[in-house]
This record gives structure tokens, C-alpha cells and sequence, in this order.
């Protein structure tokens, strides 16, 4: 190769390393703002029907993935980075939940029976 086609390569690979940054920076832009919008979607169907206000603290940690959230303009407060969190993670646990509503429904009969047996004692019954 002459010293006069070694520019001309050296443009050409630099050009080609321009062309492919631009398309991975487009690429990048293009997958962080899809999942931009499906972070926003599942924020809009976790903060539907927001009716009951509850208090609660957290650590330091958890803080940060709150306001990550409103930083990242996703939520608009800390309020609805909290109620995104709670839906994702009860959503994320089905299976535990349904569980323990089957659990929760056999204590409430068993205690619907144990105040059957106290009631027919003779015993008044909230005492």
C-alpha cells in the first residue's frame, strides 16, 4: 500500500466507526425510550383506581429506587413510585398471595368454629 492510499483507509475506517456509533447511539436512544413507554404504560394500569392512602417508611435504599423512578420522569412523585413498586412486586408474587388468601380463609373458618364451641357452652361470645 503507498503512503498515499494509507489516509484514504484510515478515512474510510473512520467514517465506518462514525456511521456505526451513530447507529448504536440511535439503537441505544430507540431501546431506552421503548422501554420508557412500557415502564410508563405499566405505571398508568399500577396507579389506576388509586383510592386508599397509606403511610409508610422505608430504608434508605428503597428511597433510591423511589426517586430513581421520579428522576427518570416514570412517576411524578414518590406517591406513585411506592404504588408502581407495590402493584410490580404483587404481581411479581401471584402464586404467594393466592396462597396465603387459602391459608388466610382457613384460620377465619377455624375461628367461625372455635366461636360455634364456645357459643353453644353456653359462654357469651366477645368476652
Amino acid at each position: 500500500m503507498s503512503d498515499k492510499e494509507s489516509p484514504r483507509v484510515e478515512e474510510q475506517v473512520a467514517e465506518e466507526s462514525a456511521k456505526k456509533a451513530k447507529t448504536t447511539a440511535k439503537a441505544e436512544a430507540w431501546g431506552f425510550s421503548e422501554i420508557a413507554a412500557s415502564l410508563r404504560t405499566a405505571v398508568s394500569r399500577a396507579l389506576a383506581d388509586r383510592t386508599n392512602v397509606v403511610m409508610v417508611r422505608v430504608n434508605d435504599e428503597t428511597l433510591r429506587y423511589l426517586d430513581m423512578l421520579v428522576e427518570a420522569e416514570i412517576c411524578k412523585s414518590r406517591s406513585e413510585s411506592a404504588a408502581f413498586l407495590i402493584a410490580e412486586g404483587v404481581k411479581a408474587n401471584t402464586a404467594l398471595y393466592e396462597r396465603i388468601a387459602e391459608v388466610t380463609e382457613q384460620i377465619a373458618e377455624l375461628r367461625r368454629q372455635l366461636r360455634e364451641i364456645v357459643g353453644s357452652e353456653g359462654k357469651p361470645v366477645g368476652e
